[in-house]
């Protein structure tokens, strides 16, 4: 059966004092249908640009996307028009983005912009929407929909509002969500009430989910995959249970370690020392090696390429 997304060797460029720096590379991943691939890493590690980049959102004058394919459904998205795009987003591929708050016009009632969702595609009759955007809004938990329906989004609490998104990604019925940072200003409690609903949504709709995060515990409970981004590239590529119980790669290494645990009393939780390299000042070697405690002579000056190691890919010289 054919993966439901397929990328493979994507690149995107961003303009930076007139010349073209590359932001993300060598992107390869694939999710099938009904999966959950958690993409995590720092910020600054181009989670949000890979995700965006597929969904082709970037500002064209500043941003440049490569990609040899990225196959949605067995079609080669990277090559058809933007009016074309426009057809699969939303309706093939639903987003959630981080900021409700932004994301949300702040001049329109709740029950405008999701009746949007149902119209714009022309699923339903503007005459419909109401009853659907009502429906749904009941669907992702929110009390007294027909009270909300005629609400602000600053009116609405930042659980809510979340609610409100997933809503309208989930308006068309797509076969994808990508989930940027979906909990990212929410409390713990909400954050929890998020995940548990993404969890139904996936067992009632069969939905595959690409869930943006840094945070490790929300992945750990969600994702059937984990993609580890570290300054543009994939560095871990592999199914969540492996990578938790035996990280490869000298940074998941570091980012599992820097989790509370309940089983361990630690005085002091580890640290990676050190930043995400920018854009402007990469390593030529290994992007990692500024920071890594195992790091050679060979790793400031090569690049190491993909490896396969107990059925996971891991770019790092110690598995080559």
């Amino acid at each position: 059966m054919e993966p439901l997304l397929e990328v493979k060797n994507l690149k995107t460029y961003f303009k930076i004092n007139k010349e073209w720096v590359p932001a993300v590379e060598e992107v390869n991943f694939h999710i099938d249908q009904g999966e959950t691939l958690g993409i995590v890493g720092e910020s600054g590690c181009g989670k949000s640009v890979t995700s965006m980049s597929i969904m082709r959102l970037l500002p064209k004058a500043t941003s440049k996307i490569k990609a040899d394919e990225i196959l949605f459904q067995g079609k080669d998205i990277s090559q058809i028009t933007d009016k074309e795009m426009a057809q699969i987003r939303g309706k093939g591929i639903g987003m959630i983005f981080q900021d409700s708050m932004t994301s949300l016009n702040p001049v329109k009632t709740v029950g405008k912009q999701l009746d949007e969702a149902f119209t714009v595609h022309h699923c339903c009759e503007a005459s419909e929407a109401k009853d659907k955007s009502i429906e749904m809004l009941k669907k992702v938990g929110i009390p007294s929909p027909e009270k909300r329906y005629s609400e602000y989004p600053h009116q609405l609490s930042g659980g809510m509002r979340q609610r409100v998104m997933i809503a309208m990604a989930l308006a068309q019925n797509p076969s994808l969500i990508i989930a940027d940072e979906p909990t990212t200003a929410l409390d713990v409690t909400i954050q929890a009430q998020i995940m548990e609903l993404m969890k139904e949504m996936k067992e009632n709709t069969g939905v595959s989910i690409m869930l943006i995060t840094h945070d490790m515990g929300v992945v750990a409970e969600m994702a059937d995959k984990i993609m580890v981004m570290y300054a543009g590239m994939v560095i871990e590529y592999g199914d969540s249970k492996g990578i938790f119980k035996d990280p490869l790669h000298p940074y998941t290494k570091g980012l599992l370690a820097s989790i509370p645990r309940k089983d361990k009393d630690i005085d002091r939780l580890y640290t990676i020392e050190g930043t995400v390299p920018t854009l402007s000042t990469m390593p030529k070697g290994c992007r990692f090696c500024d920071r890594c405690k195992q790091a050679k002579e060979r790793c400031k000056t090569e690049r190491p390429g993909m490896y396969q190691h107990d059925g996971r890919s891991v770019r790092c010289f110690l598995y080559e």
